[in-house]
């Protein structure tokens, strides 16, 4: 792993969106995900790709941003992960998640991709604002 301009696990156990980029006969696409970081492997639901992950916020000054490019591998569903995945977006108390969203996206759900990184980048580049911790005292 390359070294890294922030604490890793802290950033990736935000609830933050992913973007996953695939291959398609339509040609690549780029798509925003949800996604587990458990066990040193990054979790989510699509195809084999390459991952990036965003942290901005302008009112504090902050972008980050994790790439992780590694190999993907297709895993069976495992209920359990996709519940620790789910909360982390959706809040822990599953009565209040959307019944249409959990019978059209979550019900529907057969596998999960495990990507096991074999290069990790993480970057601060907050310096783009006065505001921002690298940017501060700045004019």
């Amino acid at each position: 792993m390359l070294p890294s301009d922030f604490d890793l696990d802290a950033f990736l156990a935000q609830p933050l969106m992913a973007h996953l980029a695939t291959a398609s006969e339509a040609g690549p696409r780029d798509s925003p995900v949800w996604f587990l970081w458990e066990d040193g492997a990054i979790w989510l639901v699509g195809n084999t790709c390459a991952v990036g992950i965003v942290q901005f916020d302008l009112a504090r000054g902050l972008l980050r941003h994790v790439g992780i490019r590694g190999v993907g591998a297709v895993e069976r569903l495992d209920h359990d992960r996709l519940k620790r995945l789910l909360r982390r977006y959706l809040g822990d108390d599953e009565t209040a998640w959307n019944r249409d969203f959990n019978a059209s996206v979550i019900d529907r759900l057969e596998l999960m991709i495990r990507i096991q990184p074999t290069s990790i980048l993480a970057r601060d580049q907050s310096y783009f604002s006065n505001v921002s911790p690298r940017g501060a005292g700045r004019t």
